[in-house]
């Protein structure tokens, strides 16, 4: 009777434990930091212009690189830091945390759930999950935005490429909630997919 209760305890907390993690990422990864950086810097509401996203691609349209270069850094970190400080309380927890981080990211509560593409989010989650396939994901970007120009397919390409590099390692768990972060960047990154098909994506450096 005594070790049922205590295996109940144990799950009901973990179940807490992982509730909290998400709740945690969450909240790191909806503060809009391109919102609020373009605003600091008297720029005004960036989802007034471009397509209205709040990442460091239409941060960049305001012509500020250093702000959009910042919105950059501030979006992967959000993310590193809720999987490193869930991490203290387990993997599971991490795991949780990257989840949460990049929901809170894409769709943020305080934004009507409209927000980033989760790029630089999915990126900070992965360095703190695992570094060495975060540079994998970095070169492949690289690789296919010099070959191609095309930031939205370099993109595409490297998050496809990061769950199988998991999988591969034998990461499986990882791999598991990366594939579900990458689906999720597909869908937020379906009018880029439907530009690259018929040709009217912009490329990278070309003026509008």
């Amino acid at each position: 009777m005594g070790d049922a209760h205590n295996k109940n305890t144990s799950w009901e907390a973990h179940i807490f434990l992982i509730i909290a993690a998400l709740a945690l990422g969450y909240l790191l990864g909806s503060i809009p930091f391109g919102l609020v950086l373009t605003k600091m810097a008297g720029l005004g509401d960036v989802r007034s212009i471009g397509s209205g996203n709040i990442g460091a691609t239409n941060v960049l349209r305001t012509g500020n690189k250093k702000l959009a270069g910042a919105t950059l850094i501030c979006d992967m970190l959000k993310g590193t830091a809720a999987v490193l400080i869930a991490s203290y309380f387990g993997g599971n927890a991490a795991l949780a945390a990257g989840l949460g981080a990049f929901i809170g990211h894409t769709f943020p509560v305080w934004l009507g759930f409209k927000g980033g593409k989760g790029v630089a989010t999915y990126l900070g989650v992965l360095i703190a999950l695992a570094w060495q396939v975060a540079l994998i994901f970095a070169g492949v970007w690289l690789l296919i935005a010099v070959l191609t120009r095309y930031s939205s397919l370099s993109a595409l390409v490297a998050c496809v490429i990061a769950p199988i590099a998991l999988y591969l390692q034998g990461n499986i768990y990882t791999a598991m909630l990366m594939g579900v972060l990458t689906v999720l960047i597909f869908i937020k990154h379906h009018a880029n997919i439907t530009r690259l098909i018929d040709g009217s994506e912009s490329k990278i450096g070309a003026k509008k």
